[in-house]
């Protein structure tokens, strides 16, 4: 069994070996934000670091603050630059900007590395700020778009995987961020260098990015809003590795545009204007946001921010020590990361991660937040190592679920023709939250101390809680078959994807996508008027295990 899996896996990534490369060459922008979020926190705690920008002389309430800034700074240029120069990439394309993007974010982070040679350590400052700012800019559109872009090329079979590659390399970028910071931090003299050197390194994945994208086409989504449909065939053919005559190419294309019958070339500000205009679109459009909403309070970046810091709480008295326990824990995550890409995402879904997920998190917050509540004093003590691997278990856990399906989920759901805007608004919402977090994780740490895990401990089982009931599957569907998954009976379609759901449903059971597809197919008339048929035929026969709504599509579709 196990062999004819890995055969199976093998024969995937040999057809679909140009589909993965443009996930690989797209998602290596991510590692530049994964590596910006990872090394943040470990350069502040170098005394070197301090000392260039005057920190050390100031008070430990001062220093604090000012490492808030520094870190959320960042934030707020993503911010600016997933809402906003995301509008070009609806006008020119999702390659064009994608490129400019990381052009702007290689100009922010080269100014970072060059800052504080010949100024004033309050002049440094300033333009350190400004420049994590410009970084951040860049970075915003690319969070922004990169999931955009993904999601429109990737085949059906393999989309979950390729879009959840965008956290793998976020993880990886992190990971390698944590290493380098513990590496200088015991390997080099306390000196400019030592914190310069970790900012030049994050350059290499940016200059690769640039490179691999060059290389790659526009997504075909885009091209037929544009009425480029030729094209948008050639990429389809490239990226199954077909013939364009061939019957998936040509049935896919046909779908794609006839998803986008009058919806061509509609401008970003009236993509956010047609978010409203109807309740289903607008719930499609609010799910992406609410997730990364959600994403943010599962305190995965007050940990990737202020590990030094967590783990200085828990006992570790030197900076090396409080790195290299990070560093285990960006690996520790990585690679947990790496197996739900291969093993997980596609076999349990998109609903049993994020279940399973966010309770596992959440039950790990808590007992951090117990163990830190009930020894207030430092000191390495046998529970302390426990609560250490409560810390890992966390990023075991969040590597499973909501670590990268969020973006998964958001870019399947969001509808095809307002798709830019409501990734750029779900990116935007992943800045604002991630900025605040940063803002607020230190201030709660000194203040409320083991509440801050709770408070991390108790949103993840809300959001689990939101995931079971109210988000059904989209595992397998084509992203144009998606939105019956929200037509009619969203909760019961819910708790019929939930495991244990049916316990609350009975033999009650929501219209298949397949029937819903047909009536949509039927003039309006009798389409609402078998609707309501199609629902009484759907419960009558809800006790047979063939009627399934998390079934994979079988269809020609590519994409």
């Amino acid at each position: 069994m196990m062999i004819t899996t890995w055969k199976k896996e093998l024969l995937d990534i040999v057809q679909y070996r140009n589909a993965y490369f443009l996930a690989f060459s797209a998602t290596t922008g991510s590692v530049c934000f994964g590596w910006e979020i990872g090394l943040i926190g470990g350069v502040i705690a170098l005394p070197s670091f301090q000392e260039s920008f005057g920190l050390l002389s100031e008070s430990a309430s001062a220093r604090a603050s000012l490492s808030a800034n520094i870190v959320s700074v960042l934030q707020a240029g993503g911010f600016f630059g997933a809402l906003f120069l995301s509008f070009f990439a609806s006008r020119f394309g999702r390659k064009p900007i994608l490129l400019v993007s990381g052009v702007i974010y290689l100009i922010g982070t080269i100014i970072q590395a060059t800052t504080a040679i010949g100024t004033s350590p309050a002049v440094a400052l300033k333009i350190f700020y400004f420049s994590r700012f410009l970084g951040g800019v860049g970075l915003g559109s690319l969070l922004a778009l990169v999931p955009t872009y993904v999601s429109e090329c990737a085949p059906k079979a393999i989309r979950g995987r390729c879009t959840g590659s965008i956290e793998v390399s976020a993880g990886l970028g992190n990971m390698l961020a944590f290493w380098i910071n513990y590496s200088v931090s015991i390997n080099m003299s306390p000196g400019q260098m030592q914190w310069r050197l970790p900012i030049i390194a994050q350059i290499i994945p940016g200059v690769l990015f640039l490179f691999f994208m060059l290389f790659q086409p526009e997504s075909p989504r885009w091209l037929v809003e544009r009425g480029r449909y030729d094209e948008a065939a050639t990429v389809l053919a490239y990226i199954a590795r077909k013939g364009q005559d061939d019957d998936a190419v040509v049935l896919t294309l046909r779908e794609i545009r006839a998803d986008f019958v009058g919806k061509h070339r509609l401008p970003l500000l009236t993509q956010f204007r047609k978010m409203g205009e109807s309740k289903i679109i607008l719930l499609r459009c609010i799910i992406p946001s609410l997730a990364t909403f959600f994403q943010q309070w599962s305190g995965s970046n007050a940990v990737n921010y202020y590990a030094p810091e967590i783990f200085a709480n828990l006992g570790f008295s030197s900076v090396s020590s409080t790195l290299f326990a990070t560093g285990i824990y960006g690996v520790v995550k990585f690679a947990v990361t790496c197996i739900t890409l291969a093993f997980v995402i596609e076999n349990w879904g998109r609903k049993r991660t994020l279940i399973y997920g966010g309770l596992a998190q959440g039950s790990m917050m808590l007992w951090i937040g117990g163990w830190t509540g009930a020894h207030p004093n430092k000191g390495v003590v046998p529970g302390t190592y426990v609560s250490i691997v409560a810390i890992y278990l966390f990023g075991v856990f969040f590597g499973l679920g909501w670590g990268f399906t969020p973006v998964v989920l958001g870019s399947e759901v969001a509808p095809g023709h307002l798709r830019a805007a409501v990734m750029s608004l779900a990116t935007a919402v992943t800045w604002l939250f991630t900025y605040v977090i940063a803002q607020i994780t230190p201030i709660m740490l000194d203040h409320i101390t083991y509440g801050t895990y709770l408070v991390f401990g108790v949103a993840s089982f809300i959001m689990a809680a939101w995931v079971y009931f109210f988000i059904p599957e989209t595992t397998g569907y084509p992203l144009e078959d998606i939105k019956y998954l929200f037509e009619s009976d969203i909760i019961l379609r819910s708790l019929e994807d939930a495991p244990g759901g049916r316990i609350f449903i009975g033999k009650r059971r929501a219209i298949s996508v397949e029937e819903l597809k047909a009536a949509d197919a039927l003039p309006m008339n009798n389409s609402k008027e078998n609707l309501q048929e199609m629902r009484e035929e759907a419960s009558a026969r809800g006790h047979s295990p063939t009627n399934s709504n998390s079934r994979v599509r079988k269809d020609a579709l590519i994409i």
